[in-house]
């Protein structure tokens, strides 16, 4: 078995898992361009359980979310990414604007974002506390991200 599964086989995966006495941690994003930030964020995050599970937004998602420009690459190749870090246990992609539904199907342990985000703005929060999860936030490494890396590109090479 991969490390990317459907949202059905990742649920008795985790079922499985469970079985073993094992704590879920949940996180989800788009992960355009793999940078330091998402490697330094993924280490910690994989440190508030015993499985990690990336929830990788579709192309149709992150273009809903980020616009027409983006994703710059694609989600099949986004997925085979993150699935080779050796912090992210398995990998499953969604298609909704946020995880709000596959959080619930799946009912993690633990939800984990990135410090760009408040606990009172992480989807879900409230459906892990009532199964007894709980929210963590990870610092955030200042200066890394897509966007960043976009206008540097723009900025060395100009725009085509």
């Amino acid at each position: 078995m991969g490390k990317i599964l459907s949202r059905e086989r990742l649920k008795s995966e985790i079922e499985r898992l469970r079985q073993g006495g094992k704590k879920i941690a949940f996180t989800n994003g788009c992960f355009d361009i793999l940078h330091v930030g998402h490697t330094r964020y993924l280490r910690d995050a994989r440190k508030t359980g015993d499985v990690l599970i990336l929830a990788l937004n579709s192309d149709a998602s992150v273009r809903a979310i980020k616009g027409e420009k983006r994703p710059l690459v694609p989600e099949a190749e986004r997925a085979d990414v993150v699935a080779s870090l050796e912090a992210v246990d398995y990998v499953t992609i969604f298609d909704e604007l946020t995880p709000l539904e596959l959080i619930e199907f799946l009912q993690p342990d633990v939800i984990v974002k990135g410090g760009d985000w408040s606990e009172e703005n992480v989807v879900g929060r409230q459906s892990v506390r009532k199964w007894g999860g709980k929210v963590v936030i990870i610092p955030e490494t200042k200066g890394a991200s897509t966007t960043n890396i976009v206008e540097k590109i723009i900025k060395t090479y100009g725009r085509p």
